[in-house]
């Protein structure tokens, strides 16, 4: 029997069939959690942390100790490398390391942080301008929506793990010295190491910050909500924190479901945002080049700038767009942003009180007194200066922490103490209670300690 030959119609139809259930089958692999990963994977960092580890019973160590590596997961905030991770995988550490996604390696500073909130951030100088994780929003989250965990667990970095919302604002306490509100909790693995690293939902955006594992359990994690998490953000990369500047404006983020916009509340007196022509209830949409959404984003607009130099605001106001020209003014007193773990010296302030002393005994329990220019305790060393411990108050904080008369006290917290006014400076800082207990510097016998402090304002002996 003779074959016909087949229709070139209905041959170009099977052909085409064949390749569509082809692209069918890869389609179907591509999922909305394969496309959620595939857009935020870049801008999720490994951390990899040294620190010393002491095993005296002190209140303050001598620098004696065994080094500890630890790890952690970092977040990409802003292109220049400013990246957000959980204060307690930065806490104390002697250096940190900061894997990309490519698999290029960058040494890491600690910027600025928050204890309470157990978030921070660090920076990198990377060789080329990073991918900034896309934020979504956290008030909208639904008990059982998939979301995603990408993180350095146990140390295999950019490990990806898949869950649901478990749970909605859940407080949780960790551990004596750190507890947590509102957190989202998640059944997607996350593990040592999961730490600052972000939860997403199925469009890649980051909607938590992986922060803690509840020990003895299987699948229960937490994360801090997105949108809490910003509000401290704005703060830890604002330029009054990082570059000394300042603007004045008072605002506040407004995140919901269709909604995500940054607000003016007020603007202080007399400030580059009250001159600038900002009113209340203006909609900030755009700070020079960068798309504003929040707080956090408006302050890395101005990031970087110098004082007086001019920005240019596009506000929604009335429904109509407005541009408006801030002029940042800078502001005395230097931070140590750069640097975090060499103190840094303030400038003089003529504005501040010169009779401050007093403060240093009711909130710390020391009276001190001012170097010489020439200390033989301080040649050859790197320190820029101190006060002298002349008395401590017994009982008092200081005391409990292990300060001695004749000591030296070099800094608190970020700032070196060489004057009375830097003792002033940190004791009536507004962010104070974020980064109390106070870390403190001394010298004693050439030798280098340091201690924790809490201090104690209310105190009027």
């Amino acid at each position: 029997m003779k074959k016909r030959p087949i229709d070139h119609t209905l041959r170009s139809a099977m052909l085409f069939l064949a390749m569509a259930t082809t692209c069918v089958a890869a389609d179907a692999r591509l999922t909305p959690l394969v496309q959620a990963v595939k857009r935020a994977k870049s801008s999720v960092v490994n951390i990899h942390s040294k620190k010393t580890a002491f095993n005296s019973e002190s209140p303050f160590a001598s620098g004696k100790g065994r080094q500890v590596s630890g790890m952690g997961t970092g977040i990409v905030i802003d292109k220049r490398g400013y990246i957000v991770t959980n204060f307690h995988v930065v806490d104390k550490v002697d250096s940190l390391r900061v894997t990309l996604e490519n698999g290029s390696t960058y040494s890491a500073q600690v910027v600025s942080y928050d204890r309470r909130k157990d978030l921070a951030l660090i920076k990198i100088q990377p060789a080329e301008a990073l991918s900034i994780m896309p934020i979504g929003t956290s008030s909208d989250l639904m008990l059982g929506e998939t979301v995603i965990a990408v993180g350095n667990a146990f140390g295999y970095e950019h490990t990806v793990t898949s869950g649901i919302v478990s749970s909605l604002s859940r407080d949780v306490e960790v551990n004596k010295s750190q507890s947590y509100e509102n957190l989202i909790q998640t059944d997607a693995s996350i593990n040592p190491g999961n730490s600052g690293g972000p939860l997403l939902n199925l469009k890649g955006e980051v909607v938590g910050i992986n922060v803690a594992i509840r020990a003895g359990a299987q699948r229960i994690g937490f994360a801090i909500p997105i949108d809490d998490a910003r509000k401290v953000i704005a703060k830890l990369i604002s330029i009054e924190q990082i570059d000394n500047n300042y603007h004045g404006l008072r605002s506040q983020d407004v995140k919901t479901a269709k909604k995500r916009q940054l607000k003016v509340e007020t603007t202080m007196p007399n400030s580059p945002a009250a001159t600038a022509g900002f009113q209340a209830g203006d909609i900030i949409v755009r700070a020079g080049s960068v798309d504003v959404i929040d707080g956090a984003d408006f302050e890395r607009a101005l990031l970087g700038r110098k004082a007086g130099e001019e920005v240019a605001v596009v506000v929604r106001r009335n429904d109509n767009k407005t541009t408006i020209r801030l002029t940042l003014s800078g502001r005395s007193g230097r931070n140590i942003a750069a640097a975090p773990t060499e103190m840094v010296v303030r400038a003089n302030n003529e504005n501040e009180p010169v009779n401050v002393a007093q403060q240093a005994w009711q909130a710390l329990g020391i009276r001190v007194s001012q170097l010489v220019e020439i200390e033989p305790a301080l040649a050859g060393s790197r320190y820029r200066g101190g006060m002298r411990v002349t008395q401590v108050r017994r009982g008092g904080p200081a005391d409990t922490n292990g300060i001695q008369a004749g000591d030296i006290l070099l800094g608190l917290h970020l700032w070196y103490t060489i004057r009375n006014e830097d003792i002033s400076y940190v004791l009536t800082h507004p962010d104070l209670a974020t980064f109390s207990p106070l870390k403190f510097y001394i010298l004693r016998d050439r030798e280098t300690m340091w201690g924790l402090i809490q201090p104690d304002p209310a105190n009027k002996n």
